[in-house]
């Protein structure tokens, strides 16, 4: 079995949820470590609070269209690609 083509479109959407949930993932952990920092700094200033805030929304979204907007490129070069060296050919048992 050889793999000619990839969906571009399809691809980016299914990695670009994944890499959103890599983000959330992470987004929690620099939050806690954000939480735990404030709390150990003294709890002065609401910095540490709003950077834990920030990273969970903005961490997932810049992975998402970051996940998704490579993906796209990626794909579309190994379509282009694909076709002058015949895909990859990929043995299932």
């Amino acid at each position: 079995m050889v793999i000619n083509r990839v969906g571009p479109l399809s691809s980016a959407k299914v990695i670009g949820l994944l890499y959103a949930i890599l983000g959330l993932a992470m987004g929690a952990i620099i939050s806690f470590i954000a939480a735990v920092g404030g709390f150990a700094h003294g709890g002065r200033g609401p910095v540490g609070p709003l950077f834990g805030i920030a990273a969970v929304v903005f961490i997932p979204v810049v992975y998402g269209i970051m996940g998704f907007l490579m993906t796209l490129i990626v794909a579309g070069l190994y379509n282009a690609l694909a076709q002058l060296v015949g895909g990859v050919e990929i043995d299932l048992r």
